[in-house]
C-alpha cells in the first residue's frame, strides 16, 4: 500500500481528492494531508511517503518554494493546480506528474501507476546506494559514493575541493577544473562526507580541509587549492580553527 500525504491551502480541495483516491484506488492510502504547509514542512522532514499531492498557490508559501525548503525528496511529488501553465514549470522540478482541478478519475488512475513506478525505482536505487555506500566506508575510506543522473559515481575524496549550495542541488568542484551537479542538499552531502576530510565552513559551502592554500582571517575566507575564495561564516569561526 502506496503512502501519500496532501498539502493544500483548501480544505475542500483535501477532501476531494481524499475521496477520489479512497473511491478510486486500492492501492494507495493518504497517510496525513495539511493546510498549513509549515506543519506540513515539519512532517515531511520527518516522516518519507511514497507521495506528496502538492498544491502549487497558497498564500503563504508557494509549493516550488515548498519543494526548496524539504531537507530531502525521496519520494513521488504530484503537483495539483487549476492553472495548466504550471505544467512545464512542474517537470522541470521533477515532479512525477501533474493533475489539473477538478481532479479527473482517469487522470488519477494513470498518476498512482507513475507514482508506482517512482516507488520501485527508488527502493531498488536506495537499496544500492546503501550497499555501495557502506562497502566503500568498511573497505575504501578514501572513496565516496554519488548518486547522480542514474548512476552512481565513486569519487577519490583527495579530487574534491569543495562543494557549493545551489538550492536542491549542490555542485561538486574537482580537480582539474572538473565539476558535478548533483540534485542533493547540502545536508545531504555534508551526511556522507567523512568528517576527518570536510567541514561546513558555511550555509552554503562545504570544504576540504586539505585543499586549503591560505585562511585570511581578517577578512574571513579561505583560498582553496583551486584558487577559490571561500567565506567563512562568522558562527562556524572557532569550530573551523579547532579543526584546523
Amino acid at each position: 500500500m502506496l503512502k501519500a500525504v496532501i498539502v493544500d491551502d483548501e480544505p475542500k480541495a483535501i477532501q476531494s481528492l481524499i475521496w477520489e483516491i479512497s473511491n478510486f484506488s486500492e492501492e494507495i492510502e493518504v497517510m496525513a494531508s495539511f493546510t498549513n504547509p509549515d506543519e506540513a514542512l515539519a512532517y515531511l522532514n520527518s516522516n518519507t511517503p511514497d507521495c506528496l499531492f502538492l498544491d502549487i498557490q497558497m498564500p503563504t508559501i508557494g509549493g516550488f518554494q515548498f519543494l526548496e525548503q524539504l531537507n530531502a525528496i525521496n519520494f513521488a511529488v504530484v503537483i495539483t493546480t487549476a492553472y495548466d501553465e504550471y505544467a512545464i514549470k512542474a517537470l522541470k522540478h521533477e515532479a512525477t506528474d501533474y493533475l489539473l482541478k477538478p481532479i479527473d478519475s482517469d487522470d488519477l488512475r494513470d498518476c498512482i501507476s507513475k507514482i508506482k513506478k517512482h516507488s520501485d525505482r527508488t527502493i531498488n536505487s536506495l537499496k544500492l546506494e546503501r550497499m555501495l555506500v557502506n562497502f566503500n566506508t568498511q573497505f575504501d575510506r578514501k572513496k565516496i559514493t554519488i548518486n547522480t543522473d542514474g548512476k552512481l559515481l565513486f569519487l577519490d575524496i583527495d579530487d574534491i575541493i569543495y562543494i557549493e549550495s545551489d538550492g536542491n542541488y549542490s555542485t561538486l568542484y574537482l580537480q582539474n577544473h572538473k565539476k558535478i551537479v548533483i540534485t542533493k542538499k547540502l545536508k545531504e552531502v555534508d551526511a556522507i562526507l567523512p568528517e576527518h576530510y570536510f567541514f561546513r565552513i558555511h550555509n552554503s559551502y562545504i570544504i576540504n580541509l586539505n585543499k586549503i592554500k591560505a585562511f585570511i582571517k581578517n577578512e574571513g575566507y579561505v583560498i582553496m587549492d583551486s584558487d577559490h575564495k571561500i567565506p567563512v561564516a562568522r558562527q562556524r569561526k572557532s569550530d573551523f580553527l579547532e579543526k584546523l
